[in-house]
């Protein structure tokens, strides 16, 4: 009868030693993507909540953007490079669908 109710205290030490800690009360971020979602919300990078997108976009002709200069989507290779204004320098194409156009450095 001894042995029956060591055990039984030992059980129920053991369950309430194995519950879950204190309640958080503060409103700290669980997780690393909780974090970088909120600190995206604090700068204003989201996406709007009402279903249209809120972000960034291409300007000009984004139907046929084969080359971008900063925001802006070009057709040619050509008409690119005169966008970026590279004066004597080189223009330089990096990449694909779009293609950035940069000067040369």
């Amino acid at each position: 009868m001894l042995l029956g109710k060591v055990s039984l205290v030992i059980v129920a030490t053991l369950a309430l030693g194995c519950g879950s800690g204190p309640a958080r009360t503060t409103d700290e971020p669980t997780t690393a993507k909780e974090k970088q979602r909120r600190e995206a919300a604090a700068s204003g990078e989201l996406d709007a909540k009402d279903g249209k997108w809120g972000g960034w976009r291409y300007t000009g002709d984004r139907n046929e953007c084969f080359f971008v200069v900063g925001r802006r989507c070009f057709k040619t290779a050509g008409a690119a490079c005169a966008h970026a204004r590279c004066g004597g320098k080189k223009c330089v194409t990096t990449g694909g669908g779009p293609a950035t156009v940069a000067c040369a450095k």
